[in-house]
């Protein structure tokens, strides 16, 4: 007879069960932080090609007119940035709202962003119809200061409709549907090209507005996408259950408050690292003209990448938010390490991209047959090696800080800023740069100190609050 053989059932241990729950758990998290994260990202990316777009076409003109346009952009750009930290606190704001399930909040939220991009539009709009008279006083040359005036003639109206859709974007991103924005501004690049080119050049029995011609391109097309964005917000289904519209008139003090009280520091925060750049620029000019360029160079691709790790971080942020919203402090603590996670592998393949591709890189920037060029893209290549590790180290810094909107904490990462951008990067900087004599190389070594400093600071921050709040 064979035997029949009896066994237990196999049963599992709870530390087992635990750790295969907490594994799907931030399988799960994974998967969404990088389905709100892509949308995100790749908007950024659209909005270079946009900025991207309009010198290409513009250095067509003349040499001078790209110039200018450079320099109107950069000076329209430091306008922007103090209510572009401003808004930025929506994201959060919101997020929280929605993970409490309070729709009334959300969409308090999102009226007073309204309200606030509408009223900082003025000045903004103000300052650049009297961008010339700066410019001449700051002291740049009359003939460019003229022509970046004509660009902002036109450019300048763009600051209503650009920061209203990024209150926009900024609520939809916080109810976890980032998707519309990204089409909106998919579509809005070729649309760009095309009114650029049109403009500028005179074509299709339109008149030749050469610069003032891009800039005007550039401000209808912000028109059309916050056009398109409110349509999508208000009659498009899901953002139509929160009645964005309702009692748009209607002034929240409470709102604008926390609006004010969060958003704020961001802002100064980005001051204090657009002061940082424009500072090294004016040491790596001391040094010589080839420190100059290279150094400018390898800013603008840091920039690029910035506007990347940025949207990792505002998705960082919605989902912190989210679950901060819910109370849950184990979801907070998984959304900022999925968050960080992304951002490191994105930054990683990067970096490796700009190290192997580091010499062809910098010659799209600068060509051969310019003068001195082959001093510049070998000093810039070398740069580019040392900003890899400013690089991942902005990435870390980016989702940090987006985690910490999440959680409402903006005023310590600004005095965070303070100190490891300025009283440790800057001083390194000028130290290494002009002092030890390493040239670029020292101004970069210092920035990347500096970035390493704030972003390990952020993330200790984070950790500290979310052990605390358990």
């Amino acid at each position: 007879m064979d035997k029949i053989t009896k066994t237990r059932p196999l049963l599992i241990s709870r530390p087992e069960v635990n750790a295969r729950t907490a594994i799907h758990r931030f399988a799960v998290e994974l998967s969404e932080t990088a389905k709100l994260a892509w949308p995100m990202v790749l908007t950024q990316v659209g909005q270079i090609a946009m900025m991207t777009t309009d010198l290409a076409f513009i250095g067509r003109i003349s040499t001078e007119a790209l110039a200018a346009a450079a320099l109107a952009g950069r000076f329209y750009i430091i306008s922007v940035t103090f209510g572009v930290g401003l808004l930025s606190a929506i994201a959060p704001l919101a997020a929280q709202a929605f993970g409490a399930n309070n729709l009334a909040a959300v969409r308090r939220t999102l009226r007073m962003g309204l309200w606030t991009a509408l009223v900082l539009s003025f000045p903004i709009i103000a300052v650049a119809l009297r961008a010339e008279q700066i410019l001449r006083a700051l002291g740049q040359a009359p003939d460019v200061a003229r022509l970046a005036q004509e660009y902002l003639f036109g450019l300048g109206f763009s600051a209503a409709p650009a920061l209203a859709f990024l209150a926009i974007r900024s609520f939809m991103g916080a109810v976890h549907r980032p998707q519309p924005v990204f089409w909106i501004t998919l579509s809005a690049i070729p649309l760009n090209a095309l009114l650029v080119y049109m403009l500028t050049y005179g074509k299709l029995g339109l008149p030749r507005l050469e610069l003032f011609g891009a800039g005007l391109a550039t401000t209808l097309v912000n028109c059309g996408m916050f056009l398109a964005g409110l349509w999508f917000a208000a009659l498009r289904q899901p953002f139509r259950d929160y009645h964005v519209l309702a009692q748009l008139w209607r002034f929240d003090w409470r709102a604008m408050r926390q609006l004010i009280a969060i958003g704020t520091p961001i802002s100064i925060a980005s001051l204090i690292e657009s002061g940082l750049f424009w500072a090294t620029s004016l040491l790596a000019g001391l040094i010589s003209t080839s420190a100059l360029v290279a150094h400018q160079i390898v800013v603008q691709i840091a920039a690029i990448l910035f506007m990347i790790y940025l949207g990792v971080g505002t998705a960082a942020a919605v989902r912190v938010g989210h679950a901060a919203g819910r109370h849950d402090c184990a979801g907070v603590k998984r959304a900022n390490l999925a968050a960080m996670l992304i951002g490191i592998v994105i930054a990683a393949m990067l970096a490796l991209a700009l190290i192997a591709g580091r010499f062809e890189i910098v010659e799209m920037f600068l060509g051969r047959s310019a003068r001195d060029s082959e001093e510049t893209i070998g000093l810039a290549a070398k740069l580019l090696i040392v900003g890899v590790t400013l690089s991942i180290a902005d990435a870390a810094q980016c989702i940090a800080a987006g985690g910490l909107r999440g959680l409402k904490d903006t005023r310590v990462p600004l005095l965070f800023a303070a100190i490891a951008w300025w009283l440790i990067g800057f001083s390194l900087s000028y130290w290494l740069g002009l002092k030890v004599g390493l040239g670029a190389i020292g101004i970069w070594i210092g920035l990347s100190i500096g970035t390493t400093i704030y972003a390990a600071l952020l993330v200790l921050r984070f950790r500290h609050l979310t052990s605390r709040a358990h």
